[in-house]
């Protein structure tokens, strides 16, 4: 029996390197000939190896997964067609390029939308793993270190790869060579491109210059057709007058009394003191005045466009299979679980000034971009995390084990007597303060480092925190 399951699995795992070389293969605009480059085959066999492994894997576990990866293999689909397109033409202007990049960033968006549309999926951490790496498929942009880009990105997978890791290490073997086989994925990648496109996406020397082409169309804009443009203006003859025939004698006029020179003024007429309207106040009830142009005023202010208002979600507080679903909640001061069993989890997400209390013991605790949060719980048998978060306090009434502190601003955990021995990890957040419980019944509250100094002991690095002095 252990042989049939081991060929059944290589089986599984053929098939899904045969599908993705159709994807490869199918992805059009090869260069002339049906030839393509070195580096296009050098991409393929990254498709048809760890890509193929990565989408046979995401098969087997199914679910939110598998729809993932699909999305990740028209991704890679999408990258081979603009690796086809370098390789046979020459670079275009920046506008081009943009333009034939779009299909690249569009898949880019796709992937990390889906990860935002099922935040509540018992798989979240695998659809964030690849979620938080996919923009490395930008690195064609990337000059002229695409490279280290890329190993950023898988760097940041890592802080979910390492939860699925410990989730399924002791449960199920599958999503672990599933995190090997994704992680694979980009370290074949640099390579690839250290070998291929060192200081970027490399074009052909030859060829024609690439064109946006293949882009699809813009959609034509709504309305009518524009008036056509009227008549032409009807030409100027400065050789006649216009009106009447004296035109030639009226500009000999004006020439002759230009020519005048200071006697030009001798023809105006003297105005007295008497008629001037400044020195004879009486006049200017019996004539308008001209004052000229007025000066210019600023135009009154608009009133403000009101703001399109915010969207609302409905408050949810409910029991969906194994999942307590704590949402959306806005300044409620008293939301209570206290028909809580082991194999249950709560996950609280956008609730603003609210509290929250957990009765029992229960697995594990998630308490996701919440604002001015408190959460009282008895026990915790896993791990409670607290992930991009502001101002949120957290009371153990029992015991935990880990607390897990990530993008948060602004935390302040109370322990209980049997919980002093839990485990705080903290990464990339702010304002921890650890309040621990003294004999009469007080706190003493201990801030969590947050700047570290780093050293060369001559053989590895020596991280310790700094203490700030004051």
């Amino acid at each position: 029996m252990a042989e049939m399951a081991s060929l059944v699995q290589r089986l599984e795992v053929a098939v899904g390197r045969l599908e993705a070389m159709t994807v490869s293969g199918g992805g059009g605009g090869d260069s002339a000939g049906g030839a393509v480059s070195a580096y296009v085959e050098a991409f393929d066999e990254i498709v048809s190896g760890a890509v193929a492994e990565y989408l046979s894997l995401s098969q087997k576990i199914g679910g939110e997964v598998q729809k993932h990866a699909d999305m990740m293999k028209q991704a890679f689909a999408i990258q081979r067609a603009l690796l086809v397109t370098a390789s046979s033409s020459q670079k275009p202007s920046d506008a081009v390029l943009t333009t034939l990049l779009q299909p690249v960033s569009k898949a880019i968006q796709q992937v990390q939308g889906f990860r935002e549309q099922n935040r509540t999926s018992p798989l979240f951490n695998h659809l964030s793993a690849v979620s938080e790496s996919v923009p490395a498929l930008g690195w064609v942009a990337m000059a002229p270190k695409p490279c280290p880009y890329v190993k950023e990105m898988q760097d940041a997978a890592m802080f979910y790869t390492n939860r699925v890791l410990k989730e399924y290490k002791e449960k199920d073997k599958t999503h672990v060579d599933w995190v090997k086989a994704y992680v694979t994925i980009w370290t074949e990648l640099q390579n690839y491109i250290k070998q291929h496109h060192t200081t970027g996406l490399t074009w052909s020397k030859s060829g024609p210059v690439a064109t946006a082409s293949a882009a699809p169309p813009s959609a034509p804009a709504g309305g009518p057709p524009p008036p056509p443009p009227g008549p032409p203006p009807p030409s100027l003859d400065i050789s006649s007058g216009g009106s009447g025939g004296g035109g030639s004698d009226n500009r000999n006029a004006l020439f002759a009394s230009i020519n005048k020179g200071s006697d030009i003024t001798k023809g105006l007429k003297h105005v007295s003191d008497d008629e001037k309207t400044h020195k004879n106040p009486g006049l200017r009830s019996q004539a308008p005045v001209h004052t000229g142009p007025k000066p210019y005023a600023s135009p009154a202010p608009r009133p403000a466009a009101s703001a399109t208002p915010t969207r609302t979600l409905p408050p949810v507080l409910e029991l969906d299979g194994k999942k307590w679903k704590v949402e959306n909640q806005e300044g409620a001061q008293d939301l209570v679980i206290s028909k809580t069993e082991l194999k249950q989890v709560v996950y609280a997400f956008k609730c603003n000034k609210s509290t929250l209390q957990v009765k029992g013991k229960i697995n594990s605790i998630i308490v996701d971009n919440c604002k001015k949060m408190g959460l009282v719980f008895d026990d915790v048998v896993g791990i409670i995390e607290i992930i991009n978060c502001k101002d949120v306090k957290v009371q153990v009434m029992g015991k935990v084990p880990t607390i897990s502190i990530n993008k948060t601003d602004g935390c302040h955990i109370y322990l209980s007597n049997d919980s002093l021995n839990c485990e705080i990890v903290s990464a990339k957040s702010s304002e921890m303060n650890i309040l621990v419980p003294n004999k009469d019944g007080e706190f003493t509250e201990l801030p969590v480092p947050e700047q570290f100094k780093t050293v060369w002991d001559g053989n590895k690095l020596v991280t310790t925190a700094t203490e700030i002095a004051g």
